[in-house]
């Protein structure tokens, strides 16, 4: 099946008592019916409230993928509506938990290119309101990737999502979540991938220092 867009979501911040020191989030995303300008800074009309952690040239954009949204559903016996786990562009036909680092799709008009990965928190489980979530989407492997955008564009629902430039090295979305989760021992893979987003390679160096005290 060919890979495109399933949907583009954006959402407004909100006031919730669950979400964190901030008590505000913008993780309700929701399909947009129109094509939407999709810039350095992320979709038209998407808010973040926590921009320490969201948004920003290495977090752009967020995908996930509507197989992983339906297996999930079945999983928590519930469905789960495109947007639901605060994602941007809900993709089909891709497995974007094996792109590479540095990967480059193109998405209608714009061009996007995989860089780091979503690191589940409290806000996302009181979100979906399951108990032990981020244990679970932990053990998943399976977060998704942010983008950075290359190429300004309009994206729209079904448009589809081709690979421009798939790099040489092996370091996939689904490696760098491990490595930054529960298998720090892949912590050096992390540095060897210019196209890693810079905070997060940082977070790897420091992780790697103190690695006597790990374990």
């Amino acid at each position: 099946m060919p890979a495109y867009v399933h949907s583009v979501n954006h959402g407004r911040v909100f006031e919730a008592a669950w979400a964190g020191r901030l008590r505000r989030t913008a993780i309700d995303k929701r399909p947009v019916r129109q094509a939407v300008a999709v810039g350095e800074r992320g979709v038209a009309g998407d808010e973040q409230a926590d921009t320490k952690y969201h948004g920003g040239r290495d977090k752009a954009v967020y995908a996930f993928a509507r197989e992983d949204l339906d297996r999930w559903g079945q999983l928590l016996g519930r469905s789960l509506h495109d947007g639901q786990f605060g994602e941007n562009l809900t993709t089909a036909g891709i497995d974007v938990n094996d792109a590479l680092v540095g990967e480059r799709w193109r998405v209608g008009e714009a061009l996007l290119e995989v860089c780091s990965v979503r690191i589940p928190c409290r806000v996302f489980a009181n979100w979906l309101e399951e108990q032990g979530w981020v244990r679970r989407f932990t053990a998943d492997a399976r977060p998704g990737p942010y983008l950075r955008v290359v190429e300004p564009g309009l994206v729209a629902a079904a448009d589809p999502i081709a690979v421009e430039h798939r790099p040489t090295h092996e370091l996939t979305v689904s490696t760098v979540f491990r490595a930054m989760t529960t298998g720090p021992e892949l912590l050096p893979l992390l540095l060897e991938v210019p196209a890693l987003e810079d905070d997060l390679a940082d977070q790897a160096r420091r992780r790697l220092r103190a690695k006597p005290t790990l374990g």
